[in-house]
């Protein structure tokens, strides 16, 4: 279902506002590391898939960078960059599936390799006096790859070379156009960040402005505008570091104006709604209506066990909730509230639209998906730009307690989705338990900071136990704590044994209806950090 956005004919987006990088992404699995280098430098990238129309953009990009990909160019129904990118005349930057793209278009050089190149490889500058590679010597590259270029373009000179790659780097003789091989945006290629700083700043001239700070005051300007004088706007808060940096700026920015909406949906974590009271309305002065819809929620998923209906259900169930509560809202000037706020925030965005040609959906999120088409209220999305540690920064420049700001993510359609299968009030228990214990072991072993999520899922799977001297058959926890900086890949959390067999020694003999435990060591990806 398609979402509807607030009109922004008269409001600058971000784009609009910050000088920015464009990434056009051919599928990938390394694009989005390609914008969280250049904001590391302070530079605004944002990413859009590689069949977008050039004649649509609605900005001009400082600079474009055409990604990796896992098609050969040569291939019937390979994806292609719109040619009209060329008319742009701005700096352009292609990488590995991105070069083999640019020599394609000039000349078709492209060809399978005797051998694949996965891994570190041993890059060799030819020419130093090429901008690109300005400060970059020979070092280790990370290289995947097995098509490469069997010719050197018309109108390119070599600048590098590797072992296995003749033309492991191109520059165009009289254009700022640039190909590479390899992947400077992996932290394996030893100057990547050098080579990147080299194309966006030095040779796109884009500024280094892109600050948290300067997001702030932009922002803020931005919702006034786009908001007006008298509108009110509702939200929904979770208790979660993306509701509340939302809640938190949507007040800086109109006040008493906004108001947030917090649903005890029967399936938070626990203790939540005590939590967010406390948190939301004495703490940060937000005007907040608590609503209880437990029922309301659980009746609607009896008997549902796909992942996708329950995220749509609960997406839609909130949305009716919003437009209730909305209605009994009343605005001093006699209109009604016409806007709701979402915590969305980039990977959110990233993982969720299926760009045209190779990207696909993975699942549907919750802030970006599952709404309902006729939705009266418009949406405004003001972290939709960011990635997650942005917006840990931004929640304590706004002054948001630490242990909120470096809260665990809480999915949308919360436990409903960690108990796989139907969703009872009798399984969320067992899940919500068995997650405040872990929750609880994890921060006594001072562990909470070092970890981006975690949390216990509940299988549909029952296992044979004993327990005082009686033979038991009852249900498993899956246990799952992970570490990442952008939620776009992320490793499993290396515990100690003894931590393990702790955790694992409370839930059973404290939760009911438990018989064995589990722990997930699997990565994102081929995984994701959720199980639904």
């Amino acid at each position: 279902m398609s979402t509807k956005s607030a009109p922004t004919s008269d409001v600058k987006e971000v784009s609009q506002v910050f000088s920015t990088i464009l990434v056009l992404d051919f599928g990938s699995q390394y694009s989005h590391l390609i914008i969280r280098r250049l904001r590391e430098i302070n530079v605004y990238a944002e990413m859009l898939p590689c069949t977008q129309k050039i004649s649509e953009l609605p900005f001009k990009p400082a600079g474009v960078i055409l990604s990796g990909g896992p098609f050969s160019v040569y291939e019937e129904g390979a994806p292609h960059v719109d040619h009209d990118v060329f008319k742009l005349n701005v700096p352009i930057l292609g990488i590995c599936y991105g070069m083999q793209e640019l020599a394609w278009i000039n000349g078709k050089g492209v060809g399978r390799g005797e051998k694949r190149e996965y891994g570190p490889a041993t890059l060799s500058v030819e020419d130093s006096s090429c901008a690109l590679f300005k400060g970059v010597n020979n070092s280790q590259v990370w290289m995947s790859h097995h098509d490469k270029l069997t010719a050197l373009p018309e109108g390119f000179k070599t600048v590098a070379t590797s072992g296995n790659s003749p033309y492991a780097g191109i520059a165009h003789t009289t254009k700022e156009i640039f190909g590479i091989q390899f992947h400077p945006e992996v932290t394996h290629s030893a100057q990547g960040k050098t080579l990147l700083t080299n194309f966006a700043v030095d040779i796109c001239k884009a500024p280094q402005n892109w600050t948290m700070e300067n997001f702030i005051e932009t922002e803020i300007t931005r919702i006034q505008q786009l908001v007006g004088p008298t509108a009110e706007v509702i939200g929904a808060v979770s208790g979660g570091v993306d509701s509340t940096v939302a809640a938190k700026l949507m007040k800086e920015a109109i006040g008493d104006r906004f108001h947030a909406i917090y649903v005890d949906n029967g399936v938070m974590r626990k203790n939540e709604t005590e939590t967010v009271k406390k948190t939301l309305d004495d703490g940060l002065g937000i005007n907040l209506t608590v609503v209880d819809a437990a029922d309301e929620f659980l009746g609607k998923l009896k008997g549902v066990t796909d992942p996708e209906k329950k995220r749509k259900i609960i997406g839609n169930t909130f949305i009716h909730i919003f437009e209730r509560v909305a209605a009994s809202i009343k605005p001093k000037d006699g209109s009604e509230v016409e806007f709701l706020l979402q915590g969305t925030l980039y990977p959110d965005v990233i993982e969720s639209i299926s760009f045209k040609g190779p990207s696909q959906t993975i699942k549907t999120h919750h802030n970006v998906g599952g709404l309902l088409e006729n939705m009266k209220l418009k949406l405004i999305e003001p972290l939709r730009e960011l990635f997650k540690d942005e917006v840990r920064h931004l929640g304590q420049l706004l002054n948001i307690p630490e242990e909120l700001v470096w809260r665990h993510p809480f999915p949308g359609p919360g436990i409903a989705i960690r108990v796989l299968g139907e969703v009872t009030p009798a399984q969320v228990k067992i899940a919500r338990e068995a997650d405040y214990i872990f929750i609880e072991e994890i921060k006594k072993a001072g562990l909470y900071r070092k970890i981006s999520q975690a949390f216990a899922a509940l299988l549909p799977v029952k296992s044979v136990g004993v327990m005082g001297d009686q033979r038991v058959y009852e249900q498993v926890i899956a246990l799952r704590a992970i570490s990442t900086v952008d939620f776009m890949t992320a490793d499993w959390f290396e515990f100690d044994h003894k931590f393990l067999k702790n955790v694992a020694s409370r839930i059973v003999n404290e939760v009911d209806g438990v018989a064995r435990v589990t722990y997930d060591i699997t990565s994102k990806p081929p995984a994701t950090v959720e199980w639904e």
